[in-house]
């Protein structure tokens, strides 16, 4: 997996980028067209694979624009979760049978949720 960082300069109707600790270097008249060199500059210098790319203007003159290539690109992020108030006193029984029933929906959910990966372990 390689990341490279470059930083991107605007002047004189064009934009260039240089590679931050390398030799790396595109221009471009256009950000859209200086990603997609960018892209491609980091492609040839490093295996191919999945590429994700990054750009941040830091001012009107000046930008970031990082590429990841390889590595686990997109994957998703997936939460859940269920809050429950508690309820008055009083009922007995019938206010058992609701939790129970609720118990069980979130149990359910969970399982539906359950990709068979720990994102925090």
């Amino acid at each position: 997996m390689g990341v490279f960082t470059f930083v991107c300069r605007h002047g004189g109707g064009s934009w260039t980028a240089k590679q931050h600790e390398g030799d790396l270097e595109a221009s471009a008249s256009s950000t859209y067209e200086l990603v997609r060199k960018l892209v491609q500059t980091a492609l040839s210098a490093d295996s191919p694979g999945g590429v994700q790319s990054s750009f941040s203007l830091v001012s009107p003159t000046s930008a970031v624009c990082q590429v990841i290539v390889g590595g686990a690109v997109g994957g998703g992020f997936s939460a859940g979760g269920a809050a429950s108030g508690g309820g008055g006193g009083g009922a007995g029984d019938s206010a058992a049978a609701p939790k129970e029933d609720e118990k069980k929906k979130e149990e359910s959910e969970e399982e539906e949720g359950d990709f068979g990966f720990d994102l925090f372990g």
